[in-house]
């Protein structure tokens, strides 16, 4: 079982969690988002965790072929800007955690990092702190994306028993 803490403070992020061995796959089929949130089923189940060995967060990047874009995160959106879609290359490596298993940590000053229509899309880059104010983690929650909580791997580490 791993714990999961603060880089800054040493505080739990987390209670033990068991790893699962890769990113479980979710459904992206509207039916079965939460009928009042809207969110999409979490991830990862609560009480585990899984490394996403892909890309999650800022920066981006215009992506190559813009007739066929791909989503600009895993199990996420496609997101257009000014410059055309763009494809995040951001950390990878991040901790996919059920985000009720980590209810302690709080948004940034001012919602920083949080846009979204009904929750963050997480594609703004870290979004929560520990109790202690750093910064580590970020949040998707919105009703159109992933509902999942990445722990940075820099500012978190893990604790094993």
């Amino acid at each position: 079982m791993t714990v999961f803490l603060c880089s800054k403070c040493g505080t739990a992020i987390t209670p033990e969690l068991a790893e699962l061995a890769a990113v479980p796959d979710v459904s992206d089929d509207e039916r079965d988002r939460d009928k009042e949130t809207r969110r999409a089923p979490s991830t990862v189940p609560q009480g585990h965790y899984a490394i996403d060995p892909e890309p999650w967060g800022p920066p981006h990047v215009v992506q190559d072929d813009q007739e066929a874009p791909k989503p600009a995160q895993s199990r996420g959106p496609l997101v257009c800007r000014e410059e055309g879609f763009v494809i995040s290359a951001g950390t990878r490596h991040t901790v996919l955690v059920h985000p009720d298993d980590a209810a302690d940590l709080q948004p940034l000053p001012n919602w920083e990092n949080s846009n979204g229509c009904c929750g963050p899309t997480g594609d703004e880059g870290i979004n929560r702190a520990c109790p202690c104010g750093a910064p580590v983690a970020t949040l998707a929650a919105d009703c159109f994306g992933p509902y999942e909580l990445h722990l940075d791997p820099v500012r978190t580490y893990a604790f094993s028993q």
